[in-house]
C-alpha cells in the first residue's frame, strides 16, 4: 500500500481524510494543516495522526495530498515533488500558469505522478454518459450554488466553472478559436455570476454559466450532436440519452414517431439506464494510485489541470475587454 499525508484539514481535506482511511489502496500516515489548534480538534474528531511540520509528514509518505486554499498549491506542491513525492492537488491546479508549468516540470524532471482534483471526471454519471458521447457540436452547462464563503477567495470561474471547462476539454477534440465571457460581482469582490462562450474549430460551441449565489444547487450539463441528445446531472448522478433513428415501416412503436415536412420520419428512444452509484472523490485517488503502481498517465494529469486553467483564466481576462 501507497503511504499517503494530506495537507490541508479544512472541509474537504477532512472528506479526504476519511476517506483515505477506508481505502485499501493507501495506508494514511497522518495530515498536516497549519492551524495547530484546528489540527488537534480533527486528529481527535477522526482519530487521525497531525503532524508539526509540513517538512516531517512528507518525509514519511509515498503520496502528498494537497487540500488546501489554491495559492498555497504551488507552494507545497513544489516542495513535495522536489522531495521525490508523488501528489494530488485539489483544483484549480494553482493561482497562474507560471506555478502550474514549473509543477509539470518538476513532475516530469523526477519522474513522479501528480493528478489535479477535477472530481467529476470520476462522477458516475459522467463515466457512463462518455462512452454515449462520440461527436458533441453544441454544449450547455448550468453550475449554480447557494453562496458559502469558502471558496471567495478565487472568482465563480475559478471556483465551480472551472469543473465544467475541464470536461468540455476532455470531451472536444479539437482547437479553441474564440472566447467570450460576460462576469458580476454580488457580494464577493471577485465575479460571483458568469457566463461564457468557447467555439472550437470543429464547429463545436460551449455555452457555460456559473453561479455561487443561487437559490439551489445545479450541476446540469447538455451535449447535443448529430440525432443525439445526452443530459447529465452531476448532483442526482443520473443521465439522459435521448437518440433519434430512422423509422420504417418494420420498426417496432416503442417510441415517439417524428415526421418533417418532407415525410422523413425519424424515431425517438430514451435510455435512462440506472447508474451505479459511486465516490467520486474517492474514487479519484484511488486512481492516482494506479497511475503510480502501474506506470500510468494519470486521469486528470498535472497538464490537463493547467489546460483547464489557462481557458478559466482566459475567460476572466474576457471581462475587461
Amino acid at each position: 500500500m501507497l503511504k499517503i499525508g494530506v495537507i490541508g484539514a479544512g472541509h474537504l481535506g477532512k472528506i479526504h481524510i476519511r476517506l483515505l482511511k477506508e481505502s485499501k489502496r493507501y495506508n494514511l500516515i497522518g495530515f498536516y494543516d497549519n492551524n495547530s489548534s484546528v489540527s488537534k480538534i480533527v486528529s481527535k474528531e477522526l482519530s487521525c495522526a497531525y503532524y508539526n511540520s509540513f517538512e516531517e509528514l512528507i518525509d514519511a509518505v509515498d503520496v502528498v495530498d494537497i487540500v488546501t486554499p489554491t495559492p498555497s498549491h504551488f507552494q507545497y506542491a513544489s516542495k513535495a515533488l522536489s522531495n521525490k513525492k508523488h501528489i494530488f492537488v485539489e483544483k484549480p491546479i494553482t493561482n497562474n500558469l507560471e506555478e502550474a508549468n514549473q509543477m509539470i516540470s518538476l513532475a516530469k524532471n523526477n519522474n513522479l505522478k501528480g493528478q489535479v482534483g477535477h472530481v467529476e471526471r470520476f462522477n458516475p454519471a459522467y463515466l457512463y454518459a462518455k462512452e454515449k458521447i462520440s461527436n458533441p457540436m453544441f454544449i450547455e452547462t448550468h453550475r449554480l450554488a447557494q453562496f458559502n464563503p469558502r471558496g471567495t477567495d478565487v472568482p465563480v470561474i475559478l471556483d465551480l466553472m472551472i469543473h465544467d471547462i475541464d470536461i468540455i476539454l476532455d470531451l472536444v477534440k479539437s482547437e479553441i478559436t474564440n472566447i467570450s465571457s460576460n462576469g458580476i460581482s454580488v457580494i464577493s469582490k471577485s465575479p460571483d455570476i458568469a457566463n461564457a462562450r468557447i467555439e472550437f474549430a470543429n464547429g463545436c460551441v460551449a455555452n457555460l454559466t456559473a453561479s455561487r449565489i443561487s437559490l439551489k444547487n445545479m450541476r446540469k450539463f447538455r451535449v447535443f450532436e448529430k440525432n443525439k441528445y445526452i443530459s447529465i446531472d452531476f448532483h442526482k448522478k443520473n443521465c439522459e440519452v435521448v437518440m433519434m433513428n430512422n423509422f420504417s415501416d418494420g420498426d417496432p412503436e416503442n417510441g415517439l414517431i417524428l415526421e418533417n415536412a418532407e415525410g422523413i420520419k425519424k424515431q425517438v428512444s430514451i435510455d435512462k439506464s440506472v447508474i451505479s452509484d459511486s465516490n467520486a472523490i474517492l474514487s479519484e485517488l484511488e486512481s492516482l494510485a494506479d497511475s503510480i503502481e502501474k506506470n500510468l498517465t494519470p486521469t486528470v494529469s498535472l497538464v490537463d489541470g493547467q489546460k483547464a486553467l489557462k481557458i478559466a483564466l482566459e475567460i476572466i481576462k474576457c471581462f475587461n475587454n
